[in-house]
């Protein structure tokens, strides 16, 4: 049974769509964080001092920035959904990332004026997602189908490369754009002005509940740990599916935060990369700290040591694959507890108002706990309080396990002692 799980879980997390999805997204990372820092230096914390930065004239620079990078997440996806895509399938993965790129500009509706048309930041952000990702795997899907039919453009011998895979891209890159094309026109004679908007609605609401609610976030919580359990990559295989619903939410946040309105979400990227998964899938910090500070065995206090550094950093493989906790089902129970209590207790807070909401404001995963969640509300220290809170809560979590298996691995280390003592008086 469990194989045959690991087996359809493995299948999916190595789906290319899904892994053309988590890929494009990623591209856009260091994007996202450039601007998630421009965004705090615009907005520190400090009495007078957005004041002094208007003064300066550096406040519409630094928002400037923030659009220019955060603002651009959903053309850099299309770009880069549809670039790996066509890589999986061995084609042309630059031209077809700049034509899927060119036909989500076609299905994109103008904003015009006196002045003139263009495209609003609104569509070429997070509100774009769902149109980029459907732009990028359906362009790459195109592209490659003429490319292995050999519907291209063939150039003679001694032609330059660059030349030659711009004619072999012609046929292919037409037809994408037609396509698009089309769909703009057909779209306008239904009455429909605006793909975003009808994306949005049927594919944004249904995700949208799963991926903003807190029992949705307990559900993908809850599957991420016993996926990695089995020895999966949890977050290859589920967060591709919803990060786009996250990544919508912390840029509404960054949004609100930029305008000093209301924060209107609570589940973000962020809520669930630094406070939720703190050190890692089944918010391991809490089960190295008790492998560094309560274990007697030598192999434990061993994996203490080498796990609680990287653990800070949010990187878990080492005792995931180390200690073991995959496939250890004794540890089954705190790993898929600690993340879930983590969530309640972080959503509760900032529900309630005692904990400042996610600012939009995108802390590389590697951040260590108490500075991201200081970080990722803005600067407010009630993100880096509920962060101490937690912590210590999946310590609490973990540690009868852990002591539980610390005497049995004791016992075994005894006995295996006694028994390399006996063969030694035997062999002298």
């Amino acid at each position: 049974m469990l194989e045959r799980i690991e087996y359809i879980a493995g299948m999916i997390g190595e789906q290319r769509h899904l892994r053309a999805l988590r890929d494009g997204i990623l591209l856009g990372m260091p994007l996202i964080i450039i601007g998630s820092i421009f965004l705090i230096l615009g907005n520190l914390p400090i009495s007078g001092y957005t004041e002094w930065l208007n003064d300066l004239g550096l406040a519409p620079v630094f928002a400037k920035i923030v659009n220019g990078s955060f603002g651009l997440m959903a053309l850099v996806a299309v770009f880069g959904i549809a670039k790996s895509l066509a890589e999986f399938y061995d084609v042309d993965e630059i031209s077809a990332g700049i034509i899927a790129l060119s036909s989500f500009v076609i299905v994109t509706p103008d904003l015009i004026s006196k002045a003139g048309s263009g495209i609003s930041y609104i569509y070429l952000g997070s509100s774009g997602l769902f149109v980029a990702i459907v732009v990028g795997l359906i362009s790459a899907e195109i592209f490659r189908f003429f490319v292995q039919k050999n519907f291209t453009i063939k150039m003679p011998a001694g032609v330059p490369v660059a030349v030659e895979k711009s004619f072999a891209a012609l046929i292919p890159g037409l037809m994408v754009i037609l396509v698009w094309s089309l769909i703009y026109l057909l779209l306008g004679f239904a009455g429909i002005d605006n793909i975003h908007t009808l994306l949005t609605n049927t594919l944004g609401k249904p995700l949208g509940v799963l991926g903003s609610s807190l029992w949705g976030t307990l559900i993908i919580i809850a599957l991420n740990s016993f996926l990695w359990l089995l020895g999966i990559h949890g977050a290859n295989t589920v967060i591709p599916v919803i990060q786009p619903i996250w990544l919508q939410n912390s840029d509404a946040n960054r949004i609100a935060f930029q305008a000093g309105k209301e924060l209107p979400n609570i589940v973000t990227n962020e809520f669930m990369l630094n406070f939720v998964w703190m050190g890692g899938g089944g918010a391991t910090i809490g089960l190295v700290i008790c492998l560094w500070l309560f274990t007697k065995s030598k192999n434990n206090k061993a994996m203490g040591k080498l796990t609680v550094a990287p653990g800070f950093f949010n990187i878990n493989e080492p005792v995931l694959f180390g200690l073991p906790v995959v496939l250890n089902f004794k540890l089954l129970i705190p790993f898929i507890i600690a993340p879930v209590v983590a969530a309640v207790v972080t959503y509760a807070g900032m529900a309630m108002g005692l904990v400042a909401k996610p600012a939009g404001i995108i802390v590389p995963w590697t951040m260590p706990p108490i500075i991201s969640g200081y970080l990722a509300t803005g600067g407010k220290i009630s993100g880096a309080v509920i962060q101490a809170i937690t912590l210590v809560l999946t310590v609490v979590i973990y540690y009868p396990f852990v002591k539980l298996m610390d005497n049995a691995d004791l016992k075994e280390e005894a006995a295996e002692e006694v028994f390399n003592t006996d063969d030694k008086k035997v062999i002298s």
